[in-house]
C-alpha cells in the first residue's frame, strides 16, 4: 500500500514510523515543506532561554537518520500545492526548482501542522521582529540576544508559547513586556481569578502583562524602536509575535475537503470526509472528550496519540480516538507553572453543567522536608451526578502530578466519592500523607455536603461576603483592623459575637478558617463563611484603607 504524509513535524512522523513497525511492507512517503523534521518546537523558548544549548537537541532526528530507522521515504522543502481527491495524487512543488510534480497515493494523511498568524500592521519589515515556530526562528532570536542587540522585549501574545519566551528572555536581564486583547494571559486555558494571580506573579518578576491591549504597529529606523500598542506606545528593541497559530490548509481549497475555519474536520477514526484521505496535528479538527463537541488541540501531545491512532487504523485496525480534555501545563515567569485538564468552571457552566468548585492550597510535599511549598488547586465537579469536571494547579512544583491524576479521574468518568481514599504513592521529598489531590477532593466533598460554607475568590472578588465582619483566624494575626480569633481557644460562645452575626473566615491558606467554622458551628453561630484561599490567593483590604 502507498501512503503519502503531508508534513514531517509531529504527527506525520508519528504516523510514517508506527505504520511501518505494523508492516514494513507498506510504502510510505513523507513530503515537508521544511528542511527539518520531528523537531522539539515546545522546546523552542528553551533554546532562546539558553536552557538548551546545542540546537541539534531540538532535533529529534534528520531526515537521512529517521529514513534509516524507520524505512520511511523523506522528501524535505517539498510543498503540497494541491489534492485531487478522485485521482488519489498530490500536487508538490520542489521548492529548491520549483517544479511541480504529481505523487500518487492509495491513502494519504495530512498533517501539514500550522504557521504563526502575523498581523497585518505597519512596521513589520523592520529588523528584530521574530516568530517562533521552527529551530531557525530560536535560532536567529537567540542570536540576536547574544549580539547584545536586545535590551527590552514586547512579547505579543498570551498563551503557552508567549509566556515561555517571556520567562526565558527575562532569564536573559531582558526587560520584558507581555501584550494580549484577551482579559486575562492564558485565555480559556483558566478561570479568570487563576490567570489574574499569575499576571500578579509576572508583575512581581518585572514582567507587565498588558491584557485587552490590541498590537496595532511597529517604528524604528531599520531596527525596531517602539511597540504602538491600543494603550500606548512601548519602547522595545524587538517584538516577539505569539499570537497564535493557524492552520496550514491553503492548498485544499477546492479539494472538496470538509473544513471549518481552515481546520481540517474529522471523524473518531481521523479520517475526513474524502474517501482514503486522513488528518492528524495541528491542522486537523478532533473532539472534546466530555462533550463530545469539536475541539482544535495543536498540542504535541495531541499530535502524536492521534497519530499512532491513524496509523493503526491505517494498518486494518478500527480504533476511536476519544479526544481531547484540553490538558495543558506551561512553565512560567516568576517561578511558577500552571497545570489544568478537563473543563474550567466557566467552560463547564457554559457547556449547561451544574457546578460546584472549590480552590484549596496545599502543601505539594511534607512541609518539613527542603524546597518544600505548596499547590494552589481549583477543582470542579457536577452537582447532580458528582462527576469531577475539571482541574487547575498552580505552583512551582510538579503541576503535573495532580493534572495527569485529574486526565486519569476524568477520563474514567470517576465521581469526587471515588477519589478520595486512593492509595496514592507518599514519602517525605515526593507528597503529604494525605496526597493534595485527595486533599483538595476532600474539601470540595466537604462543600458539596454542606460540612463547609464557603466564598470562592471569584465569588469574594465580585462582592460576596462584603456585607460579612472579616475574620482573622490566622495563629499569629496577620490582618490590619480585623477581629482575630483563635480556634485552640473557642470552648463555647464568643464575646461580642452574635450567633447570627455573619463571619468571613480567613486565615493564610483557609485551613484554619475551616476549623474555626467547624468549632463555631458546634456552639451555634449559623452565620460564618470560610475565605477559599484565604489571605495567600485573595487581597484583603486592611480596615484603614
Amino acid at each position: 500500500m502507498r501512503v503519502l504524509i503531508l508534513g514531517g513535524v509531529a504527527a506525520g512522523t508519528k504516523v510514517a514510523a508506527k505504520l511501518l513497525r505494523e508492516n514494513r511492507d507498506h510504502q510510505v512517503t513523507i513530503l515537508t515543506k521544511g528542511k527539518d523534521i520531528s523537531y522539539a518546537g515546545c522546546g523552542l523558548p528553551y533554546y532562546v532561554g539558553d536552557v538548551i544549548h546545542d540546537r541539534g537537541q531540538l532535533i529529534v532526528n534528520t531526515p537521512e537518520q529517521y529514513a534509516k530507522l524507520t524505512g520511511a521515504s523523506v522528501l524535505t522543502e517539498t510543498e503540497a500545492v494541491a489534492v485531487k481527491p478522485e485521482a488519489h495524487v498530490v500536487e508538490a512543488r520542489d521548492l529548491k526548482t520549483g517544479e511541480v510534480k504529481e505523487y500518487a497515493y492509495d491513502k494519504l494523511v495530512i498533517s501539514t501542522g500550522a504557521s504563526p498568524f502575523v498581523p497585518d500592521i505597519p512596521g513589520l519589515d523592520l529588523e528584530n521582529i521574530f516568530v517562533m515556530r521552527t529551530p531557525d526562528d530560536a535560532i536567529a532570536l537567540r542570536a540576536a540576544i547574544e549580539a547584545g542587540t536586545i535590551k527590552r522585549a514586547v512579547v505579543a501574545g498570551g498563551g503557552f508559547i508567549g509566556l515561555e519566551v517571556a520567562e526565558n528572555l527575562a532569564a536573559q536581564g531582558i526587560k520584558v513586556t507581555v501584550i494580549d486583547m484577551a482579559p486575562h494571559v492564558l485565555p480559556n486555558f483558566l478561570d479568570s481569578e487563576m490567570a489574574e494571580y499569575i499576571e500578579n506573579r509576572m508583575a512581581e518578576a518585572g514582567i507587565m502583562a498588558l491584557t485587552e491591549t490590541a498590537l496595532e504597529g511597529v517604528t524604528g529606523e531599520g531596527r525596531v524602536e517602539k511597540v504602538q500598542t491600543s494603550r500606548r506606545a512601548l519602547k522595545a528593541d524587538a517584538l516577539i509575535l505569539a499570537i497564535g497559530i493557524r492552520p496550514n490548509t491553503a492548498f485544499l481549497e477546492g479539494s472538496g475537503i470538509e473544513m471549518v475555519k481552515g481546520t481540517i474536520v474529522t471523524d473518531q477514526y481521523m479520517r475526513t470526509n474524502a474517501a482514503d484521505i486522513y488528518a492528524a496535528g495541528d491542522c486537523a479538527m478532533v473532539t472534546n472528550r466530555q462533550t463530545g463537541k469539536p475541539a482544535w488541540s495543536p498540542m504535541g501531545s495531541t499530535a502524536n496519540i492521534s497519530g499512532r491512532v491513524l496509523a493503526k487504523n491505517l494498518a486494518g485496525e478500527e480504533i476511536a480516538y476519544p479526544g481531547v480534555l484540553g490538558t495543558g501545563v506551561v512553565k512560567l515567569p516568576g517561578g511558577l507553572n500552571a497545570g489544568r485538564t478537563g473543563l474550567t468552571e466557566a467552560a463547564a457552566k457554559a457547556a449547561g453543567y451544574d457546578t460546584v468548585s472549590v480552590l484549596s492550597i496545599v502543601e505539594d510535599k511534607a512541609h518539613y522536608y527542603p524546597g518544600a511549598s505548596t499547590f494552589i488547586i481549583k477543582m470542579t465537579a457536577s452537582k447532580t451526578d458528582r462527576k469531577l469536571l475539571g482541574v487547575q494547579v498552580l505552583g512551582s512544583g510538579a503541576v503535573d502530578k495532580i493534572t495527569d491524576i485529574a486526565v486519569t479521574a476524568i477520563s474514567l468518568g470517576a465521581a469526587v466519592d471515588q477519589l478520595s481514599s486512593l492509595d496514592f504513592a507518599y514519602a517525605p521529598p515526593f507528597s503529604t500523607a494525605i496526597h493534595p489531590f485527595a486533599h483538595t477532593v476532600n474539601i470540595l466533598m466537604n462543600k458539596m455536603d454542606g460540612d463547609m460554607d464557603s466564598v470562592s475568590p471569584a465569588e469574594y472578588e465580585a462582592g460576596d461576603g462584603a456585607d460579612y465582619e472579616i475574620i482573622d483566624c490566622m495563629p499569629v494575626p496577620g490582618l490590619k483592623g480585623k477581629r482575630s480569633l483563635d480556634v485552640t481557644t473557642i470552648n463555647g460562645p464568643v464575646e461580642g459575637l452574635g450567633k447570627d452575626d455573619p463571619l468571613l473566615l480567613v486565615c493564610v491558606k483557609g485551613k484554619r478558617a475551616y476549623l474555626t467554622q467547624n468549632r463555631l458551628k458546634y456552639y451555634g453561630y449559623t452565620n460564618t463563611k470560610v475565605l477559599e484561599g484565604g489571605a495567600t490567593f485573595n487581597e484583603i483590604e486592611d480596615e484603614d484603607e
